[in-house]
């Protein structure tokens, strides 16, 4: 049987064509305000030199009416979302024309202004625009190819978030108490009753603010801020100007093992709440749909899964900084957590969920993120050795590669000089010895008084082969 051919794709509408069914049949205004000026390209807020952007988040308590009008916006935020990604998929779908933000911004003046959706006239303006810019980031990462094509967002699924510019809130430093201060956000004139866990930098004042609201129903505070962050001094060996490295093997047995032979444990916090969760998830299906008792047993449900993730935050927050203070180098591996959670199918699926559940629970990705920025910021290196490196089955004495082993052995001899290896340990000091390996040649092609960049991936350099 033959594969019919692919059908070639239509032609995009532009021109005067494109402005017409923008206008007739998408309801689309035309640009009205410097319609005679040349459309340029919309350009990035430039951060100021020398300088890192840094998000501090507060626990913050709003009053009854402060909240009401808070779920209001995240509503109106969702809509309005859902609105321009329906308006963007018509409008390429039945006429073949390209919709950007310029459009779906105009659009939305028109749905402020009917009378069925008058009530986004309540929100500010330009809290609904950063939905819509949200809505554009999304359709630049699928056209890129890092994203799926962008989703509606849910009630009760989807996060509640809304986006506050400069212009959309008033801060007021305390000059007592430098760093904190009141802030009060656009459409509600009393100052929200934030709980101040750590002071901004005093004399900064914020970027942007994002509220929050979490399946607990406990609302937060983030404050983006441009931050002068001064680097850790340089760490090296003692007696030598060689830098201080670190080789880092992450696991499900122990989280990290470190190539010294230290091993730090799984908290494995899924596996010590899962009789609550249990529990709870039994007593949600007993209760009936739409009532207030079934409410009550979600909201401890969330009120379990959120300990949870504070714990597993602040664990990896405190791992990661003793990492970053104690280093100048930190080497891991490559990891596609992604392509480790992939479904399982065939005899061993329950096997496998059981993996993907630990792997989730040890949240790779959250740790390999901080240990990112981090390095960025405090001025030391990060280095990514490929993911085909056999660092488990490499020995680290000899460097003679071994047979393949199975997840169950833990210790194994090697054939060529007889020593015996920790399976971790050993993977973490091959990671380390390539990581310097790497490091050297990336720091031998740099021209004098120039430091090494703050994050290398064997991946991204030209032409390096693998240590044997």
């Amino acid at each position: 049987m033959t594969k019919a051919p692919e059908q070639p794709l239509p032609p995009r509408v532009t021109g005067a064509e494109a402005k017409r069914i923008k206008r007739e049949a998408l309801r689309i205004p035309d640009q009205s305000k410097h319609h005679q000026r040349p459309a340029t390209p919309m350009k990035r807020r430039a951060k100021e030199p020398g300088t890192h952007q840094r998000v501090y988040r507060y626990r913050c308590y709003p009053t009854p009416d402060q909240a009401e009008q808070l779920v209001e916006t995240f509503g109106a935020c969702r809509w309005v979302y859902n609105e321009g990604l329906t308006l963007r998929a018509n409008a390429w779908r039945d006429h073949q024309v390209s919709v950007g933000f310029a459009e779906t911004c105009r659009a939305l003046t028109g749905w402020r202004q009917a009378r069925e959706t008058y009530w986004l006239q309540n929100v500010s303006s330009t809290v609904l625009q950063q939905s819509l810019r949200h809505l554009e980031s999304a359709f630049t990462r699928f056209f890129k190819g890092g994203a799926n094509y962008p989703q509606r967002k849910k009630k009760g699924r989807s996060r509640d978030s809304a986006t506050y510019v400069r212009t959309g809130f008033r801060w007021f430093e305390d000059p007592e108490k430098p760093g904190t201060g009141l802030i009060a956000l656009a459409k509600q004139t009393d100052p929200l009753d934030i709980r101040w866990s750590r002071p901004l930098p005093a004399g900064t004042t914020p970027v942007k603010l994002t509220m929050t609201r979490d399946r607990a129903g406990r609302f937060f505070l983030s404050v983006l801020v441009e931050e002068h962050i001064e680097p850790l001094p340089p760490v090296f060996l003692p007696g030598t100007h060689a830098p201080k490295a670190v080789g880092i093997d992450l696991g499900l047995a122990t989280l990290v093992t470190l190539d010294d032979g230290e091993k730090l444990d799984h908290p494995r916090l899924l596996r010590k709440y899962e009789k609550k969760l249990a529990k709870a998830q039994r007593e949600l299906h007993r209760k009936k749909r739409g009532s207030a008792n079934r409410e009550k047993a979600r909201q401890e449900i969330a009120r379990l899964y959120a300990l949870i993730s504070d714990v597993r935050r602040d664990m990896l927050d405190q791992l990661t900084t003793r990492l970053v203070r104690e280093n100048q180098v930190l080497v891991v591996e490559d990891l596609a957590v992604m392509n480790l959670l992939r479904t399982a199918t065939g005899p061993g699926r329950r096997r496998k969920a059981k993996l993907n559940q630990s792997i989730l629970d040890a949240s790779w990705g959250e740790l390999l993120k901080q240990l990112r920025y981090k390095c960025e910021w405090y001025g030391r290196t990060l280095v990514i050795v490929d993911r085909y490196f056999p660092s488990t089955r490499r020995c680290s004495s000899c460097h003679v590669k071994g047979e393949r082993l199975d997840l169950s052995v833990r210790k194994w001899t090697c054939g060529s000089c007889g020593a015996v290896h920790d399976r971790d340990v050993n993977a973490a000091q091959n990671l380390r010895e390539e990581g310097m390996r790497l490091y050297g040649l990336v720091a031998e092609a740099l021209p004098p008084a120039r430091t090494p960049p703050p994050v290398i991936r064997a991946s991204e350099l030209p032409e390096v082969p693998l240590a044997a």
